[in-house]
């Protein structure tokens, strides 16, 4: 018979409920079941033994989603490309800052998105997306997966106009429409996206097709501490944990989150996929949940001193970051409407070209020439050849990217030294 579902530490101290940060020391894991150990081990297995062959049973149908999961049953575990004890404790941690019903990690950002949309889109159907999109979502969108029969609609990141009205109309001439797919802020233009307008976007298009698309949210820039896309009509939140979450440029892994009857088809792709996370990844991930607020906090404050410093400086044309706009920037108001903080990773634009960019990436001695971001860490590169460099120069003009833009992501070093470094 199905296991009953195991213990869950509770969330609330009396009547007191207890904060993100103190429960990702310790929600989930229960020493007992792990020689007393205080922090969870790596269960580094790939396969697990049943207790019986109905235990055995009872699972691999749940694993496989060919019945409904009980109430009261705990999923267990068989494989680790299924799942495991560790990835189910980095999971159950994940969902405490977005307050997201169910999460599931994967082996790389791109997995993450991949097996998302490979799940609740089909051939025929037509995403409608912002722009510009991180490299690796653009090639799937732009290039992936028209190969399948499934085509996209752009509109245009941090404006007021009619964009995503048009792409919308656009879309639904096309066919079906299955998901709204945004990233904000934008990588690496920083331009905002109104979440309140996708959700309301949404709506229209459900009343219009007798169908509700999905709406997905990169959040990786700024969460899970700096915005909250289900406050704003999200249905799915992925992550690249790569980034501030794993904080520490040691690992490669994703997360999808969402209720349970969105996420519940997501998992089965995974499965059959295998674009589960590794069991050492999982755990050193959990491990710099624990680290998470002080580091993103301390990376923000110093990425505000680095950005107007910047703003200040004859050979900056202008600097991309959400507290510097202007009061009639219509990013601005996003901003302030769905966000708590500008993050730490922003562009900006030299009064110049590629070869300027280029003559400062190649002198700078603390912040490092590379890509990725969100790391303990300060990174610099050049988004035109390097991130989006598969996207077309007329296309990198539409969408904001121009040959004198150098995209930061500031760490958690001196602001003075970064700020010489510069200099």
């Amino acid at each position: 018979m199905p296991k009953p579902k195991k213990p869950y530490r509770s969330r609330r101290l009396g009547d007191r409920k207890l904060s993100p940060e103190t429960l990702a020391m310790s929600y989930g894991y229960d020493p007992a079941h792990s020689e007393g150990a205080l922090k969870a081990p790596i269960f580094q297995t790939s396969t697990f033994a049943f207790g019986n062959a109905d235990d055995g049973k009872a699972m691999s149908e749940l694993a496989y989603g060919l019945r409904e999961q009980r109430a009261d049953e705990d999923p267990g575990s068989i494989y680790t490309r299924i799942n495991n004890p560790g990835l189910e404790i980095l999971e159950d941690r994940l969902t405490l800052w977005d307050e997201a019903e169910a999460a599931l990690v994967f082996a790389s950002g791109m997995a993450a998105i991949s097996t998302t949309l490979l799940t609740h889109v089909r051939p025929g159907e037509v995403i409608v997306h912002s722009e510009p999109l991180y490299g690796g979502t653009t090639y799937l969108v732009h290039t992936t997966l028209p190969e399948f029969g499934v085509r996209h609609v752009g509109f245009q990141a941090g404006t007021t106009d009619d964009s995503l009205d048009r792409a919308v109309d656009a879309a639904l001439d096309l066919g079906p429409v299955a998901a709204i797919y945004a990233e904000t802020p934008a990588n690496p233009t920083n331009a905002m996206v109104d979440l309140a307008a996708c959700a309301a976007a949404v709506e229209r298009i459900a009343a219009a097709q007798g169908r509700k698309p999905l709406l997905v949210v990169d959040n990786t820039l700024l969460g899970p501490l700096w915005q909250k896309p289900f406050e704003h009509g999200a249905d799915l939140v992925v992550y690249a944990l790569t980034k501030y979450m794993g904080g520490h440029s040691d690992v490669i892994a994703g997360a999808c989150l969402g209720r349970e009857d969105v996420m519940q088809p997501v998992r089965v792709m995974r499965t059959v996929l295998g674009t589960t996370m590794d069991a050492h990844t999982a755990w050193l991930v959990t491990r710099s949940l624990e680290t998470m607020t002080l580091r993103m906090a301390k990376a923000t404050d110093n990425a505000r001193r680095i950005a107007a410093w910047l703003a200040e400086q004859p050979k900056v044309a202008s600097v991309n970051f959400p507290d510097l706009y202007a009061e009639d920037d219509p990013r601005r108001a996003v901003y302030a409407r769905q966000c708590t903080a500008a993050g730490s990773t922003f562009a900006f634009d030299l009064d110049g070209s590629e070869a300027a960019c280029y003559r400062l990436l190649n002198a700078l001695k603390v912040i490092r020439l590379a890509v990725s971001l969100g790391g303990t860490e300060s990174l610099a590169e050049h988004p035109a050849s390097m991130t989006h460099v598969n996207i077309p120069p007329d296309e990198q003009a539409a969408i904001g990217i121009t040959p004198g833009m150098i995209r930061m992501s500031i760490g958690i070093e001196d602001p003075d030294d970064l700020i010489a470094d510069l200099e």
